[in-house]
Formats: C-alpha cells, structure tokens, sequence
C-alpha cells in the first residue's frame, strides 16, 4: 500500500495534529509501506527521513495565488507517488485531495482532529472520516456527516517514535507541591480559569507552584492575567518544550481546563507519569481518562470547581496518591500502534472495494 499523508506543516511546536500525523507516518513506513508526507515543512523532517518517509515540500497558506500553485504541485506529486490512500489531516488537505483526485484514484480518509472549527464540515468530502473520540463523531454526525463514513479512532500517544521511553527522562526539581498544564496559550485551553484558580488556593497553599507549559497568541493575556495577582513569582510560564515529560514525571497535579477538546493528546502522557488530573468535562476529555476514573472530571470555565478540587489534592495526601495510581492504569488502550492498526483498518476497507 501507498499511503500520503497531508497536512499544513510538521514544525516541533506541540501540535497534536502533527504529533499524531508524524507517528502514523512512521509506523506505517516501519510496517513496510510506502509512506510520503506533504507539508510546509519543519522539524520533523529529519524524523521522517529516518523512517524512510519521504516529504514533499508544499505550501499550502490560504492565499490565492498559493492555492493554484499548490494544486499544481500536489497533482505533480500525486502523479510521482501514484497513491492507494491519501489521509488529510486539516481543512486545506481534503480540500486538495478531494477535488483534485481523478475517478476511480485514490481512497481519500480525513481525521476530524477540531471538530469545534467550522469548516470542518469540509472533512465530509472524504470517503472516511476518522473521529479521534466519540463526541466528536456524534457531533460531526449532527452536522450531516453520514454515519456510513464515520469512524472513531481514539488518540493514542505512548510509545510514539517522537519520544525517548519515559524511564529515560529526568524529572525536573520543581518546587512542590507542583501544579502544571501543557497547552497551547489559547483562551479555549482554559489557561484563564487556571490562573484564577490558583489565585484562589495559593495562599493557603504557600509551597505550591503553578507551570504553564506551552506558547501561544494568547500568552500575554495570560501573562497579564498572572502579574495581576498576589502570587506572580509562584507562576511560572515556561514556554514550549520538547520534553514535557521532565515536567509532568516531577509535578504532582496535571490540569487540563480546556473549554472545547476533542480529545487531548496530552492527557495519556501525563497518564503514564503518574499525574494526578483534573480536566475539564468536555468533548473527548472524560474518553480519555476512562469516564473518570482516571483522573477528576469538573465543569469547564469554572475556576471555583477548578480550585475546589485542587484544595481537595492538596489538602489529602492519600487522595493525592490514590489518584496518582488511578490514572497510571489501563493505559495499554493509549499505545500508538493500536492508533496505527485502527488506521490501517480503514484504510482497507478502501483498497478493497
């Protein structure tokens, strides 16, 4: 089988549309298929390259004049590489590969990875549309998706060929009690609720640290937000990094408050470091903390429920632990090559046909 994945870039900036793009791709080249990837480029490219996944250079920015020379260029390539599948990991991607494919070509699978987007809906013209959780195939669903194209395919991450073993990292020495998020500095991650959470705490709590991991547009705000309060110095804005990991095997509470989520890749990773968690009750979130029992589910843009189940970890060492164990089990179902083989499932039922 010859598999093309496209998407708008592989930069190493903390994306999960990437994240999950590059691990596919180079499991599938692992497999023993041909595998290509399409994109604006970046840091990833020597990763692939030493998976044996070849990447063609194509910009694809939403200007008109880069649009044509993009159809020009992806018909090139497709006529080079001669495809079975083409998987299209954002809007632009199944635009392009949808309208460009000639009859009887190529099977053409789009993942759903922001439903909450609008033109998502664009991901319909794919012949299978992959959900990365249950939520957000009901609601592509109700948007008009046919059923008979749906298919869910939960995100997965542990084991990912972007990542060293966990024991290989060193935790960072973080001031503890530890309180940490990695998330994109966007307002609908929740960093807002989280920061005026911990406000509310901290005073109680004088050892504890907050870490926000990540970067983004709105990190001013955030910053802003921080420097309003009586305790600045405890929050610590850390920017992105390539190892969360350090971070997450040394804080003691994981929070993730996003207010639209279709999954969360994030989630298994600080599963597997033994976070205790507490996340928001949206989208895909409770799939991947088993419905609750893998870490504490409350409403989303609530900063008092936030704070109210920080004070209930902090407070109760024993509750603390339990739900440190809680969410290191049943983590089997989060291993990258179940992703690949659900994907590869489906990418047969189109070759079949």
């Amino acid at each position: 089988m010859r598999i093309i994945h496209i998407l708008n870039h592989i930069q190493e900036i903390g994306n999960g549309i990437v994240n999950v793009t590059v691990d596919l791709a180079c499991l599938q080249a692992k497999s023993g298929f041909e595998v290509a990837v399409i994109s604006g480029g970046g840091e990833y490219e020597a990763l692939l390259t030493s998976f044996g996944v070849k990447h063609y250079q194509l910009d694809q920015s939403r200007k008109p004049i880069n649009i044509i020379k993009a159809a020009v260029g992806y018909r090139s390539i497709i006529q080079e590489f001669q495809p079975n599948i083409v998987h299209a990991h954002m809007m632009t991607g199944v635009v392009l590969a949808g309208l460009l494919r000639n009859k009887g070509g190529y099977g053409l699978v789009a993942t759903v990875h922001n439903e909450f987007q609008r033109a998502s809906i664009l991901m319909g013209l794919a012949d299978r549309v992959v959900a990365v959780s249950t939520a957000v195939a009901e609601s592509m669903a109700r948007r008009g998706i046919h059923q008979e194209k749906l298919r869910v395919i939960c995100n997965g991450t542990l084991g990912s060929p972007r990542s060293r073993p966990l024991q290989e990292y060193q935790p960072l020495p973080l001031q503890r009690p530890a309180i940490a998020t990695v998330a994109g500095m966007y307002q609908r991650k929740g960093i807002t609720e989280l920061i005026a959470a911990f406000g509310q705490i901290a005073s109680d709590f004088p050892e504890a640290h907050l870490y926000l991991i990540g970067n983004g547009p709105d990190r001013h705000l955030f910053e802003t937000q921080a420097s309003q309060t009586a305790f600045t110095s405890r929050i610590h804005f850390e920017g992105f990094q390539a190892e969360p990991q350090r971070y997450l095997l040394a804080c003691d509470i994981f929070v993730l408050a996003s207010h639209r989520e279709p999954f969360g890749l994030v989630l298994s990773e600080a599963r597997e470091a033994s976070c205790a968690i507490i996340a928001t009750q949206v989208d895909g979130i409770p799939e991947a903390l088993d419905n609750g029992k893998a870490g504490i589910l409350i409403p989303a843009k609530d900063s008092k429920a936030l704070a109210a189940a920080l004070v209930n970890l902090l407070s109760n060492s024993e509750a603390l632990n339990e739900w440190k164990i809680k969410a290191h089990q049943n983590l089997e179902w989060l291993d990258v090559t179940r992703v690949h083989q659900e994907n590869l499932a489906v990418y047969l039922e189109l070759v079949k046909k």
